[in-house]
């Protein structure tokens, strides 16, 4: 891909704008105050920060929070993620209401961008007011390039130079590696609850991959297409038929469980059995030990895995059991490894081996259509 790195750039008495990723959990705490549950995204911008600071720039950091809508909310403030990057830095943190720049060698961080409408309509004028801050744009706001917001792609117009971070970067490597040039045998492992949800990425990555193993409630929909009883499994009937068109295309690429934990009703530590044949009256929960060590057996063979999306309610065990094989079987794998959302991160922590996997997406979204093969506005501002 043809795009600057930040590695390219002369930062020394620059103002750097870096569009980062600082949309973190927050929860009120016992004083009524807002406070952050999880600093990971702060964490994952420290080095593209850090870089441009040690290389002389005065540094103005932008972020969105939350769903805002336009318009200012008090619980959706950056003010206390200012105060944990400058914890992080070690360095004051000027945090900016009214949109003022850094003077040199100072880190400022703007208040949440979605407080105006003009963000996400990519409004020029606003775009152009905060192309205003800087002489040099670096977009390190991974989880956001599929967006054409005005701090993502809009003001990318107006300055003189932009490039990637160094999180960005890694992310851009790592699945433009997975996606058009992958070690094979290369295997991709979806899950989640709706076919729907993934039909452009099964499309693409089915010319792509050597095998396609599904998992997740979007099995039940395939399996349903092939005429085999779901029982009161989750199937969405209205894509019955997209599934059979899929099916028929990818062949014996398209791999399905074999077996299944199935229940009477889906609570934590519900009764539950292990089935070939789902009864009309039981639920599918998640994959069986049959799957299970058939998905291993393909797995291991792997020069390249691409996993997104969990094998059952993973949320609520012992329905996890299949997610978590398949996280230890891919750690095992020695293959390269490229997952990508929140469930499927969530299991390969759970599972002790987030170590031994090559690249955790930090942005769901924008990694499920870089997958489908996808634009990302982001991304195609900074070739242009």
């Amino acid at each position: 891909m043809s795009y600057l790195s930040v590695h390219d750039l002369e930062f020394k008495g620059k103002r750097v704008f870096i569009r980062v990723d600082f949309n973190v959990p927050l929860q009120k705490n016992d004083k009524g105050d807002m406070e952050i549950t999880s600093d990971k995204r702060i964490k994952a911008s420290l080095p593209t920060i850090q870089y441009a600071l040690e290389h002389g720039a005065g540094v103005v950091l932008a972020s969105h929070l939350g769903r805002p809508k336009g318009k200012p909310n008090p619980e959706m403030s950056l003010r206390p993620v200012a105060q944990r990057l400058q914890e992080l830095l070690g360095r004051p943190v000027r945090f900016s209401p009214d949109f003022s720049g850094p003077a040199p060698g100072e880190v400022v961080l703007l208040e949440n961008l979605r407080f105006h409408a003009e963000e996400e309509k990519n409004d020029p004028e606003f775009a152009r007011k905060l192309a205003a801050l800087c002489d040099v744009y670096v977009n390190d706001a991974f989880g956001s390039a599929h967006r054409a917001h005005a701090s993502t792609e809009g003001m990318v117009r107006f300055v003189p130079q932009a490039a990637a971070g160094l999180l960005m970067e890694q992310e851009l490597k790592y699945l433009g590696m997975a996606t058009r040039n992958p070690a094979r045998p290369c295997v991709a492992i979806l899950g989640g609850a709706k076919v729907s949800d993934k039909i452009e990425v099964i499309e693409n990555l089915g010319k792509i991959v050597d095998r396609l193993l599904i998992g997740g409630a979007m099995a039940y929909t395939f399996l349903k297409a092939q005429g085999q009883p779901t029982g009161k499994s989750l199937v969405e009937d209205d894509k019955v038929e997209l599934a059979k068109k899929l099916l028929g295309a990818l062949g014996d690429k398209l791999v399905l469980p074999v077996d299944h934990v199935v229940v009477a009703e889906i609570a934590a530590g519900a009764a539950n059995e292990v089935v070939e044949t789902i009864p009309a009256d039981r639920i599918g929960v998640d994959i069986g030990p049959k799957t299970i060590e058939h998905y291993r057996h393909v797995i291991a063979a792997a020069k390249t895995v691409i996993w997104n999306g969990p094998m059952g309610i993973f949320e609520k065990p012992p329905f996890d059991a299949g997610t978590v094989a398949l996280a230890k079987a891919v750690a095992a794998s020695g293959a390269t490894s490229v997952v990508g959302g929140g469930d499927s991160e969530k299991a390969i922590k759970a599972a002790g081996v987030a170590g031994k996997i090559t690249h955790v997406s930090t942005g769901g979204g924008a990694s499920l259509e870089f997958l489908a093969g996808l634009e990302l506005p982001g991304v195609v501002a900074l070739e242009r």
